[in-house]
């Protein structure tokens, strides 16, 4: 049985959950855009910036944070966008890593996007048994 994570994402107009969770795991896919459901402008820096932020409020919203990540896959459409990727990566996520994988893609569902995070996180669980 799966779990919605409540968050204060936009709606998407998808037939999507921002993240669920499933057997302590939370499952995630993070875009960049804002409250009003547009993708960021700024190019890479801001996007890549959005999109931390997303996946960060996500697993707070969750009961974790980014200590909490297992996996993390990051897509974008430029190659040269992945220094600027893994230096504010660096900024939200510390060591012991996740395991990662970049991936260059073609394009995204929204043309505007350069960067696209998918993420896995082990979710703790109390004394009880329910996720925390």
């Amino acid at each position: 049985m799966i779990h919605p994570v409540a968050t204060d994402l936009y709606a998407a107009k998808a037939p999507l959950e921002w993240a669920v969770i499933g057997n302590g795991i939370l499952f995630t896919a993070q875009i960049p855009i804002g409250a009003d459901g547009a993708v960021v402008d700024g190019g890479i820096e801001a996007q890549t910036r959005q999109t931390l932020d997303n996946l960060r409020h996500t697993l707070v919203r969750a009961g974790g944070d980014m200590a909490s990540l297992t996996q993390v896959l990051i897509y974008v459409t430029r190659r040269e966008d992945l220094a600027t990727v893994n230096r504010l990566y660096a900024e939200y996520v510390s060591a012991p890593y996740p395991n990662r994988a970049a991936i260059i893609v073609s394009g995204f569902a929204r043309e505007e996007m350069l960067v696209e995070m998918v993420a896995y996180a082990v979710m703790q669980e109390s004394a009880d048994g329910e996720i925390c």
